[in-house]
């Protein structure tokens, strides 16, 4: 999993420590050794996770991370406060300042891995979403890039579900939650489950242990589905039970807190993740909002020229700056003109339809998949390269070529191919314009051999 992660200290050694830790696990580690040129990077540049120490001259870390979780552009970036200080009075603070988690040193390499690979995991999550609304700032919506403030009248709108057999804990978190949010009680961690997968929780607070229950199961199981997926889940741990705690942050649990409870610090943690939650729902909902009717096209559902232009541009520089893959494929709909007349222009545009659905049905949820215009169709694809674009070329070719399309109530069969061009992003000074450009020269050369075929672009 790569990711950019920013370093913040005042003392050489301990950067160079933290360096050379998440260096071997493949991170880009960048480094800043104080609050100013922690936030002036941050401004100018992509961070996935921040690593901030708190005892620095000038500005310390707490200032720093207030600053960070005030402005739109910063607050959705993962901070870890590292310190030496570890009174709970100050992890409470620093987690009340917006911090997701808190780490004392000297830091235990593998609870410091565990916690980055699950933010890196939670910022991923964050940047695409914020990518499919980054062009409301265009239509003066930047609004919806904030992270939402008010986190108590959140937390008292909020519906926790609590999985714990054990009687004296639950009445413990019970009265700890009672007047921010809604408690539900379940003692039976199987028929947690079934309580979660119901989708009218905001929160899943969950023992580590049961009798005779793996709770992790329930965690893993969860990740798993669509409507949970992204459901925010804290572990109460015991002391001593790093190795689940570790293993629950990898299977995709947000926190945890640790027995005996401090009762504001699990507030502080239950604040976060619901403020993360709000912060995720808005985002789509206003996805759904905003842009259904003007970036998406009528007929097939699919996204139109406009949205692909501006989404493309945002991927295109990402995948640039992160010298990661991007490929497109660039796809038509062999003698379309001749299915018009054969069939008339109702039998062209459920033709259209049926080919928008295939599309759907084998790209991946990161992909975009839109209408160009006319019986053009354009797939772009995050993380891939030419190879593997080309696989997934073939793949959907045969599909449409292997199976009839049906028009007049699904009376009369149809055959249709296709001709795809694909083509990659080349180096740093690529650009969308020459990248655009190869693929319809490579659509071009499909279509002059035969067509009814997957060309790359020339190497």
């Amino acid at each position: 999993m790569t990711a950019r992660i920013l370093v913040v200290d005042d003392v050489p050694a301990n950067v160079k420590l933290l360096e050379a830790r998440l260096s071997a696990e493949y991170y880009e580690v960048v480094t800043a050794s104080n609050g100013y040129e922690a936030l002036e990077f941050c401004e100018n540049n992509s961070v996935d996770v921040i690593l901030l120490d708190v005892m620095m001259p000038g500005m310390d870390g707490f200032e720093v991370c207030r600053r960070l979780k005030s402005q739109p552009a910063t607050a959705h970036i993962p901070v870890i406060l590292v310190t030496a200080l570890d009174q709970d009075m100050d992890r409470i603070t620093g987690l009340n300042f917006g911090a997701d988690d808190f780490l004392t040193k000297p830091v235990n390499d593998l609870q410091l891995l565990a916690r980055v690979k699950s933010l890196v995991r939670l910022k991923n999550l964050t940047d695409e979403l914020r990518l499919r609304v980054a062009t409301t700032r265009d239509v003066g919506l930047e609004s919806i890039l904030r992270f939402p403030s008010g986190t108590e009248a959140i937390a008292r709108d909020a519906k926790v579900l609590l999985i714990d057999e054990r009687p004296g804990s639950v009445e413990r978190i019970r009265t700890i939650l009672a007047e921010e949010c809604t408690v539900d009680v379940q003692t039976d961690p199987q028929t947690g489950f079934f309580d979660a997968i119901q989708g009218n929780h905001d929160c899943l607070i969950i023992a580590s242990s049961f009798a005779d229950y793996d709770p992790l199961r329930i965690c893993a199981q969860l990740r798993s589905l669509d409507n949970t997926r992204s459901m925010p889940i804290i572990i109460v741990a015991d002391q001593g039970e790093e190795p689940k705690i570790r293993r629950a942050l990898e299977l995709g649990v947000n926190d945890y807190v640790v027995r005996p409870l401090n009762s504001n610090e699990l507030l502080a943690r239950l604040r976060t993740q619901l403020r993360r939650k709000a912060y995720h729902d808005g985002l789509r909902a206003s996805v759904v909002k905003t842009y259904e009717m003007a970036v998406t096209d009528s007929l097939t559902g699919l996204h139109n020229r406009l949205y692909l232009e501006t989404h493309l541009a945002t991927l295109f520089k990402r995948a640039v700056d992160r010298r990661r893959p991007l490929s497109i494929l660039m796809t038509d709909i062999d003698r379309f003109k001749l299915i018009n007349d054969t069939y008339g222009h109702d039998g062209g545009d459920e033709v259209l339809r049926e080919f928008a659905r295939r599309l759907r049905r084998n790209v991946r949820g990161s992909d975009l998949a839109s209408r160009y215009g006319g019986e053009e169709f354009f797939i772009v694809m995050p993380d891939t390269d030419l190879t593997m674009a080309a696989i997934v070329a073939e793949r959907i070719r045969r599909e449409v070529a292997s199976t009839p399309f049906f028009v007049d109530d699904g009376v009369t069969s149809v055959p249709v191919t296709i001709s795809i061009g694909i083509a990659s992003v080349q180096s740093k000074d690529d650009s969308v314009q020459n990248m655009l450009k190869r693929a319809d020269e490579a659509l071009y050369g499909a279509k002059a051999s035969g067509r009814n075929k997957v060309v790359s672009e020339a190497a």
